[in-house]
């Protein structure tokens, strides 16, 4: 929710705005001056870019500049098909001197969500992911219940009375899409109202475009791999790929995998750099691979999600494997521990 400056003396939150979508925008609006030179922080992915797209919209003749940047390396073809083709200016984080900015806001994610984020002050927050943690942010707007950001964002241009361009609304129109997984994922009539108001204005035949590009060739042998190493227990599947080019090879391998009839849960993992990756997938029946992912590995790394899908990411040197290679079968053991 929309939330104010004053503290909550119990939990150190902000107290709630009992807003409208203009209420919010106007608060928003009320963080920046004329003289700000803004940096708006994502972990890129379609919702957040088009959320962060959406923030340049809003405050463009409003500060003096707005900046993208992101730690991650955008690896999904799907994702950079996205970024090449709606030209959306970005910068790494890295490459980028926080202190030339006066003021910062962080979209689809919150500063517990990535140790780079937790040391950078925050003046504004949009996300839609569970709250994670309390902030001293002027302006903080975080509504779990809705399955995209991009749903958020389309309220706020709503309320300013901007309608945005075919490149806005299609990078909008997208990432609603890919969070709600075209609303089979947790969703509120809100993100339906956003997803409707875009469908005439996006190119839809782009999008389509963004969907299809999502897997090289050479990345076709983490398949036969997740195949060979597949482990089934009780309606659950266990698969360890090893060492991965991107991680994201394991979200579209878990996603392959749950297309399986009889299976309640998917765990897919793999070595990315000095990291091991798990992505969780379930069928959200009484279950949430969100809490799972965070009460199995939150105190090793980083771990969370929604009910259907989850992922954790775990420094190697936290599992404390000695000589040991992490297996399908190390996986499994640490699951089962848990579920």
């Amino acid at each position: 929710m929309a939330q104010k400056r004053k503290k909550n003396s119990n939990s150190g939150c902000k107290q709630p705005y009992k807003s409208t979508a203009r209420d919010r925008l106007q608060a928003f609006w009320q963080v920046f001056e004329k003289e700000d030179e803004v940096l708006v922080i994502i972990n890129a992915d379609p919702d957040a870019l088009a959320t962060a797209m959406s923030v340049k919209r809003l405050l463009r003749y409003r500060v003096k500049s707005v900046t993208i940047a992101h730690p991650n390396e955008i690896r999904r073809l799907n994702n950079q098909e996205m970024v090449k083709r709606l030209r959306i200016p970005l910068e790494r984080l890295k490459d980028v001197k926080l202190d030339a900015f006066s003021k910062k806001v962080m979209v689809d994610s919150q500063p517990s969500h990535l140790p780079c984020f937790e040391k950078i002050k925050i003046h504004a927050i949009i996300d839609h992911h569970p709250v994670s943690g309390d902030w001293d942010a002027e302006f903080i707007d975080i509504r779990p219940e809705y399955g995209a950001t991009a749903s958020m964002a389309v309220e706020y241009l709503r309320a300013a009375g901007m309608v945005p361009s075919v490149a806005l609304a299609t990078a909008l129109f997208y990432g609603i899409k890919v969070d709600t997984q075209d609303f089979e994922q947790k969703s509120v009539l809100g993100d339906g109202i956003s997803f409707r108001y875009l469908f005439n204005i996006a190119n839809r035949d782009l999008v389509r475009k963004f969907e299809l590009t999502d897997l090289r060739r050479s990345e076709l042998k983490y398949f036969t791999i997740a195949l060979a190493e597949l482990k089934y227990s009780k309606g659950r599947y266990y698969s360890h790929v090893g060492r991965v080019r991107s991680p994201d090879v394991l979200v579209i391998v878990a996603d392959f995998l749950n297309h399986v009839g009889e299976i309640d849960w998917v765990f897919v993992s793999g070595i990315h750099g000095e990291k091991l990756v798990v992505i969780f997938r379930s069928d959200g029946y009484r279950k949430s691979a969100g809490k799972l992912a965070d009460k199995i590995f939150g105190s090793l790394g980083s771990a969370g999600g929604h009910k259907g899908a989850a992922r954790a990411e775990v420094p190697l040197k936290n599992l404390n494997l000695g000589d040991k290679e992490f297996t399908s079968d190390t996986l499994k053991r640490f699951i089962m521990r848990h579920i």
